[in-house]
């Protein structure tokens, strides 16, 4: 801040203009949690501090500029700021404060603790919307990653800076299966951000995920849902540097973000408040380019550095797969798994759609035998699906399809495979052992 009041007072010195004692002014406008101030040099992301009746001052986020005002949006919607209120700099918000201290803690989005323990200043620093990585410099894809999930491990296989997406409704075990694939993962580090979630699902999901044999490789970031939506959005921009942060370090990390969907709907109130025209869904432009810049920040890293394979889970309003958030992070993504409502309801769990789901780097580090089975664990799972009414009506007789009829036989085996309780590892050799003999009994 010093070193920002230097240069433009020295360009106010040179026009012959008084030097500015501070990067500050008075609030001029107050709509609801959108404010306007005086302007003075600073760019959007900034932090600012504002006078408020009370004795703590106000918080707010630099959005973007209008006739020579700043525009800025209120952490706190409740906060008692009055019109003439002193608005002051307090931070570029540019550069996160990040170390090895974070591990096992729970953090909100502007990095102070939640879990009721303070947290050491850090000597390191990373840029809060990320460093820039040369594409063809990129390490490729090329090892598998275990989950802990079987159906996953064997089917889905997941590899090292592979992107996925977690498509699914509400109720259908989203939360239980990010938290399995959090304690169970064999990466380095494990960062989650719950983005916008009820207040009780975060507890819940802390109590889940921190065990004594995690919590040592282990953060969260939390925004609950009744935070300001520039929190969720700069919540997830901190989980997002965190991982990108320890992959600089040659970690593995497996980022989990919960729910890219619910940071859209951020993006969608403050692009709306600053005037953007609605699109599809009454989606902004903005939210759509957003999508794509963030998840990009994830993947593998350069020669000598980590990588970070995450998953994104993208929440399909009454099940429909092509609401636009579902399809911009489709299009972007290395691969999605969708989590079917229909088998939740038949009590299978992980609830995985196998026919409707697909890992695009599976075939490139996986065995042909396994490649293979999984292929023919997919087509018979599908052809079951697509048959069972018929089945059930009586209108199939067994021998007039071949395929049908091992697949009518081998269900049970199926869904056992799928199935898996919540407590319970599977390791990436066994899910894979697992289907091999499987599909070499009788699914050949």
């Amino acid at each position: 801040m010093t070193a920002l009041n230097d240069f433009f007072g020295a360009r106010l010195d040179a026009l012959h203009l008084a030097r500015p004692v501070e990067l500050s002014g008075y609030v001029t406008r107050h709509d609801g949690h959108l404010l306007a101030c005086e302007g003075f040099p600073v760019s959007v992301g900034a932090v600012c501090a504002i006078e408020t009746d009370n004795e703590e001052p106000a918080l707010a986020e630099i959005i973007g500029f209008d006739s020579g005002q700043n525009l800025m949006s209120l952490y706190d919607i409740n906060a008692r700021v009055r019109l003439g209120a002193r608005v002051t700099l307090q931070d570029e918000g540019t550069d996160i404060q990040v170390g090895p201290e974070v591990l096992g803690r729970v953090i909100d989005a502007l990095g102070r603790p939640l879990d009721n323990r303070p947290l050491p200043s850090m000597a390191d620093h990373w840029p809060l919307n990320g460093k820039e990585v040369n594409p063809l410099a990129r390490n490729p894809v090329a090892t598998p990653l275990d989950v802990g999930v079987r159906v996953i491990n064997s089917c889905l296989t997941v590899g090292r800076g592979q992107r996925l997406g977690i498509i699914a409704g509400s109720g259908v075990g989203k939360s239980v299966l990010l938290s399995m694939m959090s304690r169970f993962t064999e990466a380095d580090i494990v960062v989650v951000g719950l983005i916008g979630e009820r207040g009780r699902e975060v507890g819940s999901f802390v109590d889940m995920v921190m065990t004594p044999e995690t919590r040592g490789k282990t953060v969260i970031v939390a925004v609950p849902a009744d935070r300001s939506p520039l929190l969720r959005i700069r919540g997830a921009e901190r989980a997002t540097s965190i991982a990108e942060y320890f992959r600089d370090q040659g970690k593995n990390v497996l980022l989990i973000m919960d729910s890219l969907t619910r940071v859209a709907h951020a993006r969608r109130e403050i692009g709306l408040a600053l005037g953007e025209q609605p699109t599809s869904k009454g989606y902004p432009p903005s939210v759509i380019s957003m999508i794509p810049r963030l998840i990009e920040r994830s993947g593998t890293g350069v020669s000598g550095a980590g990588s970070i394979t995450s998953f994104y889970t993208v929440l399909a309003d009454g099940d429909d797969t092509n609401d636009p958030v579902v399809d911009a992070a489709r299009a972007i993504l290395d691969g999605h798994i969708v989590l079917s409502r229909e088998q939740a309801q038949q009590g299978i769990y992980p609830a995985v759609d196998i026919p409707a789901s697909i890992s695009r780097v599976a075939d490139d580090i996986s065995s042909d035998e396994h490649t293979a089975a999984a292929r023919q664990f997919r087509r018979l799972v599908s052809i079951y699906l697509e048959n069972r009414d018929l089945v059930m009506m009586g209108g199939y007789v067994q021998g007039q399809d071949s395929d049908l009829d091992v697949a009518l036989q081998m269900w049970p085996q199926l869904v056992d495979h799928i199935m898996q309780p919540a407590a319970q590892k599977a390791d990436f050799d066994n899910s894979r052992q697992s289907l091999l003999t499987m599909m070499g009994a009788g699914g050949r």
